[in-house]
């Protein structure tokens, strides 16, 4: 190819990004009207979820037919639904930022900006807006504080090697954990998977779930819980229960909830509204009341929890975690048959 025919392909190319590019249409309430409602799965919580919908309903008079459910109940019926091309849900809200990645990539959400996204952290943001977080779950550890110091207390994921934690641990299996399958395969990517051989070692003991964790930790059958959701800990403290949570600068991960409009959607107008809703201050600030965080910064976080912005967090590589969801899982078990 000689210089003017690289030229002119390279000017091609650049222009049909360029329309590729997607215009972010602001939602419109005139033909989310003649639209007349939203069908929305989600995986929030049941309470947290009704009130969102009432609350819509109230603000906008737009009716939404709601399917709440667990998180993998959610994907595998729309993931039916999209192989079967029959397109019933207008926006999906789940657990998993990786498989919602991955469904980004092959182009089942219209890309979208919703008013306020500026006060969401980046990492809660699919980079090319196909999904938002709804709301965060922090994972960081937690622990009996009547039971362990705070000056013994382990401030560190390296910290929780120390024989002096040996059979006091208990973490949830990545098999059945979305989020647990995040913090697993980016701990085991950064620390090594000799890093859960140690554990193994120190008698962690695994359990199927994140309520099974918290459970095990309210009883004192186990003091601390490593890579467990916060929001737990925080029902537990609501509770009066003399749980304290530790964000180890070296092990604590923001993992959004993700909300997405599906492209086939069809009531796409009412769905733009409503993601537009979801976001806004008055249905993000019904979020800390469930014991997670806000997608917002401007929304305080749970009572008794740390600020978003004094927590460091682990990046989540979410393409990573898709791809390599199999290995990761064969990999813990055969760490901790």
């Amino acid at each position: 190819m000689n210089v003017r025919r690289r030229l002119l392909a390279g000017l091609i190319g650049a222009a049909a990004i360029a329309t590729a590019a997607p215009a972010f249409a602001a939602a419109d309430m005139a033909a989310a009207k003649t639209e007349g409602k939203i069908v929305w799965y989600t995986s929030a919580p049941i309470k947290q979820a009704q009130q969102l919908v009432n609350m819509f309903k109230d603000k906008t008079g737009l009716e939404v037919e709601l399917f709440r459910s667990g998180g993998s109940a959610i994907m595998r019926r729309y993931l039916q639904e999209r192989d079967a091309k029959r397109a019933y849900c207008d926006v999906l809200t789940t657990s998993d930022p990786a498989e919602m990645t991955m469904l980004a990539e092959k182009g089942a959400f219209t890309a979208f900006k919703p008013d306020g996204i500026e006060q969401v952290p980046k990492d809660a943001i699919e980079p090319h807006n196909f999904y938002v977080g709804q709301r965060l779950n922090i994972v960081a550890n937690y622990y009996r504080d009547d039971k362990i110091s705070d000056a013994d207390a382990p401030k560190t994921m390296k910290d929780l090697l120390d024989p002096k934690h040996k059979s006091k641990m208990v973490m949830a299996d990545p098999s059945f954990s979305s989020l647990q399958l995040a913090v697993v395969g980016m701990t085991a990517k950064t620390l090594g998977w000799d890093y859960y051989a140690k554990l193994r070692k120190n008698d962690t003991m695994v359990v199927q779930g994140a309520q099974q964790v918290v459970e095990m930790v309210k009883r004192g059958e186990r003091l601390i819980a490593v890579g467990a959701s916060d929001s737990y800990a925080t029902s537990a403290r609501a509770e009066g229960r003399a749980i304290k949570t530790i964000e180890p600068p070296d092990g604590t991960f923001l993992i959004p909830s993700p909300t997405a409009i599906i492209a086939d959607a069809p009531h796409p107008n009412a769905a733009k509204v409503f993601v537009d809703f979801l976001l806004s201050k008055e249905a993000q600030a019904l979020v800390p009341a469930s014991g997670g965080y806000a997608a917002r910064k401007d929304i305080p976080p749970p009572k008794g929890n740390a600020p978003l912005a004094s927590i460091t967090t682990t990046p989540v590589d979410y393409s990573y975690i898709e791809k390599n969801a199999g290995a990761i899982k064969k990999k813990f078990n055969e760490v901790f048959e």
